[in-house]
């Protein structure tokens, strides 16, 4: 753990929680009846949502492997990262390049609790955990900059994370407090959902009236506006299905979490 001075907050139980929901649609053990029971509803309006999951985790995936074998990065900033599932960003850098170093954050209390096993690396590289909230960008900065080498280019992750933000101009000082920190040939890769479908809409209201924090939905070109002073990558902000697809998913059906990856200049 980053701090090991820091006590892990209790956990709540009786209040549902985004990273704990997101494990139940995963198919994750990590979660509570409170966290099932708006899953459960959420399902219920949008059937297909625990598969919209799995396809926004293999897009997380894919991300990270175009990052290191494609774009040459080594260094990973996961804000947000959530429950350990497979495919852990630290798992895909390292098989691509075993000396990968990864710093994950969230301030979740049941996240921070399964840190532990996210911390097993391989010999060359290095795996940290960071108890911050997004917003800290000083306090991730300072405590990532023990494992990362912040003059050297950091992919920053932002899985889903950037939804919790309702105001554009807050999301896009967030990602600014932390580029005009980081170098040159540093890049963004995020996922988030869209307001592309009137069943995603609705999904997303019943996950508001329980679920904490609260989510918002994005147009595609909204997300493209966040990445302000950024060179995007191809094919731009497109379905998660269909951002750098495997080989033979090309044409595979298009969902409403669209995906968007950046390069600071």
């Amino acid at each position: 753990m980053a701090d090991g001075e820091r006590d892990i907050p209790k956990l709540d139980t009786t209040v549902p929680q985004t990273a704990r929901i997101w494990n139940y649609l995963l198919g994750g053990k990590d979660n509570f009846a409170v966290d099932r029971a708006v899953g459960d509803q959420i399902i219920a309006n949008l059937p297909q949502l625990a598969e919209n999951a799995r396809l926004s985790r293999a897009y997380l995936a894919r991300a990270v492997r175009y990052l290191a074998a494609e774009a040459g990065i080594r260094q990973f900033l996961d804000i947000g990262t959530g429950l350990p599932t497979a495919d852990n960003t630290h798992e895909v850098a390292q098989s691509v390049a075993p000396e990968a170093r990864i710093v994950y954050v969230d301030n979740d209390p049941l996240v921070l609790a399964h840190a532990r096993a996210l911390l097993t690396t391989s010999d060359k590289g290095a795996t940290d955990y960071i108890d911050a909230d997004l917003h800290d960008t000083d306090t991730i900065l300072r405590e990532a900059g023990r494992t990362l080498d912040l003059d050297q280019p950091v992919a920053l992750m932002l899985m889903g994370i950037l939804g919790h933000i309702e105001s554009d101009d807050e999301a896009r000082g967030i990602l600014k407090s932390f580029l005009d920190r980081l170098p040159s040939g540093s890049y963004v890769a995020m996922y988030d959902g869209s307001d592309t479908s009137p069943e995603n809409t609705e999904a997303v209201r019943i996950w508001n009236l329980s679920a904490n924090p609260r989510y918002h939905l994005r147009t595609p070109d909204r997300l493209v506006g966040l990445f302000e002073g950024l060179e995007i990558v191809e094919p731009g902000a497109v379905s998660v299905t269909r951002w750098h697809p495997e080989p033979g998913a090309e044409n595979a059906d298009e969902i409403d979490q669209y995906a968007l990856v950046g390069r600071k200049p």
